[in-house]
């Protein structure tokens, strides 16, 4: 299945990722003197390493002057979200964290709230996502995995770091359905972490992995995966032997944007602020540092192209999701 609603921002970022190959280690300008995160999520996770990366980008690169960050656990994000709802009159400089689960939680009911409730400021980064097998496996392209998967049916096992319906399962599912195979098909094993589904891969539980691109990679470094696909549209600088899906007739383009949201009700010169002080991040050294080191791929659609994006996100799963049942 060929994912339109990421081909044209993943494009510009692929070629915005080029650009700022040649930095010129810009500084800017102090935009906001300070600047605190919600973050819905524990330490250690997606969302906070977005969030604090983003800050320490800011701060170092003299666009915002102090960041100050709160972990806000709880309802797979809803905690965080009616947070930012309830206190919109007095959270000034105040931008939550979020990505991709925002979309598939408020469709599945997980929290009442969606997008819409919030104020959008920006998507800002992305990670594509890739399907793996042990890398002593005898699998070594998707056709050899769709060769399994036709010999061995309900016994051939996908696993994920994921819910049934969650991200990882859709992009398992996306990558079948777009091959030629039903997605209702595909025997999923949800794991409750990304650790805990590579211990399940390397152990024999699970016959393939779905996980994200970057770590991926880290796991393909240490010699202790084979990445058979990835959602990208062109191989990745960052790992470019890994081919795409795309490359080898699977149509799937996908990536799992993180970005910003003010609460409800944030002023239009307040929302600028926010934009300018990301869209001058991007050209400066220390967010290279801070991307680099992450794996991220930049992207930076603000505003009203921000909102295009999330909609067309959420048709796209909402569809997916119907058709594996779980709407």
């Amino acid at each position: 299945m060929n994912m339109n609603m990421t081909r044209r921002v993943v494009l510009a970022a692929a070629a915005a990722t080029m650009a700022f190959s040649g930095l010129a280690h810009a500084e800017g300008h102090k935009v906001l003197d300070q600047l605190h995160f919600v973050i819905p999520g524990g330490a250690g996770g997606g969302w906070d390493g977005t969030a604090r990366g983003t800050g320490e980008a800011l701060t170092e690169s003299g666009l915002v002057g102090t960041a100050s960050y709160e972990n806000m656990s709880g309802g797979g994000g809803g905690v965080a979200i009616a947070y930012m709802i309830e206190n919109a009159e007095s959270l000034d400089n105040t931008l939550m964290v979020n990505s991709t689960p925002i979309v598939i939680r408020s469709l599945t009911g997980v929290f009442p709230q969606s997008f819409r409730d919030l104020t959008l400021v920006a998507g800002t980064i992305g990670d594509y996502a890739a399907i793996v097998v042990p890398v002593d496996s005898e699998i070594t392209d998707m056709a050899g995995l769709l060769a399994a998967f036709a010999e061995q049916g309900p016994d051939f096992a996908i696993g994920g770091g994921s819910v049934p319906g969650g991200m990882d399962h859709l992009v398992a599912a996306m990558v079948m359905k777009a091959a030629g195979e039903d997605p209702i098909s595909v025997n999923y094993i949800p794991y409750d972490a990304g650790g805990e589904a590579m211990a399940g891969l390397l152990s024999g539980e699970i016959d393939a992995l779905s996980t994200g691109f970057s770590e991926a990679i880290a796991l393909a470094e240490q010699d202790e995966v084979r990445i058979l696909g990835v959602t990208a549209p062109e191989r990745v600088p960052a790992y470019d032997t890994a081919p795409t899906f795309t490359e080898q007739g699977i149509e799937t383009v996908f990536v799992n944007w993180r970005g910003f949201f003010a609460a409800p009700g944030v002023s239009d010169e307040k929302v600028a602020e926010y934009v300018s002080a990301l869209e001058q991040m991007y050209d400066t050294e220390a967010w290279e540092d801070v991307r680099a080191r992450n794996g991220w791929v930049n992207i930076f659609n603000p505003g009203e192209d921000f909102r295009a994006f999330l909609e067309a996100q959420e048709k796209e799963i909402g569809d997916l999701m119907k058709t594996l049942g779980f709407l």
